[in-house]
């Protein structure tokens, strides 16, 4: 005996329901760092001890943390948790990570006038965050001046004193890195862009089930929206500018899954950054 209409609709309903419930959305944000102190005060560097390597202005620690705060309350634009934050070694990353953090897992953040984290508490458990080298800054002399580098191209990244800019109950010492210290001096430009692929590739993999945010330079932002979409090119990042890259992916019962490609989703006008080509989705929201 067949099924009647009202079965195949169950059936169809149900059928959908199973979908749903095999697959599930990842999320992958990439972000560029805050305002840099010495693209605004362009004696700073004659004076500093680590000259590659500048802090945030005010400026863009109040930027940061504003973009974490979005990220936590518009919803309509971010309807999904970070969940983990991967950030680049170089210090202004470091200090826009904590901000972000600041904005995202805010207690007491009720008045939207509040521009400057200085007052806020924050619940560190809402957050995991660790330093990932294979984040840096491209090493060589288009993204660092020549002058500015350390004579022994070391330049001194020590992982605990990175970690202490971060808020205190944030850090996720089991994390294992993907690199264990930074690309030698002197990579080609493609190079430093293979690695931002294959270490968003990994980063993602490696945590399918969790969303991501990775604190990084404006050449891995603008890599991230050309590996995924086609003949598409951003020529500029504003601080703080960002991708959002998602993916389906299906776990198995053996704890492997398998993953569909990433896709990267634009609010024209809102991620900060300035592209050209066709084949990213305009979000409509």
């Amino acid at each position: 005996m067949g099924q009647s209409d009202g079965d195949r609709v169950q059936q169809q309903q149900q059928d959908v329901q199973l979908q749903k419930d095999e697959h599930s959305q990842q999320h992958v944000v990439v972000m560029r760092h805050g305002d840099r102190l010495d693209n605004f005060e362009p004696l700073w560097a004659s004076k500093a001890s680590r000259p590659w390597d500048p802090p945030l202005t005010q400026d863009g620690k109040d930027r940061a943390f504003a973009r974490g705060r979005k990220f936590r309350t518009d919803r309509n634009r971010f309807h999904f948790p970070i969940d983990r934050i991967f950030v680049s070694p170089f210090l202004r990353c470091l200090q826009t990570a904590a901000e972000v953090v600041h904005g995202l897992c805010a207690v007491n953040d009720d008045d939207p006038s509040v521009l400057s984290s200085a007052d806020i508490t924050i619940d560190p458990s809402k957050i995991k965050v660790a330093v990932e080298y294979g984040l840096c800054e491209m090493l060589n002399t288009i993204a660092i001046r020549a002058e500015m580098v350390p004579k022994d191209y070391d330049f001194g990244f020590d992982i605990s004193k990175c970690e202490a800019i971060l808020p205190a109950g944030t850090i996720d010492h089991s994390v294992e890195p993907i690199y264990t210290e930074v690309p030698q001096w002197g990579e080609s430009t493609l190079d430093a862009r293979n690695r931002y692929v294959s270490v968003i590739k990994a980063l993602a993999d490696k945590y399918p089930s969790e969303n991501l945010l990775l604190v990084t330079h404006g050449e891995a932002v603008g890599t991230s929206v050309s590996t995924y979409a086609e003949n598409t090119q951003v020529s500029a990042a504003d601080y703080c500018g960002y991708s959002h890259l998602s993916r389906t992916f299906f776990p198995a019962e053996d704890q492997s899954f398998t993953a569909g490609a990433f896709q990267v989703h634009i609010k024209d006008g809102e991620n900060g950054l300035t592209y050209f080509g066709s084949s990213v989705e305009l979000d409509s929201t």
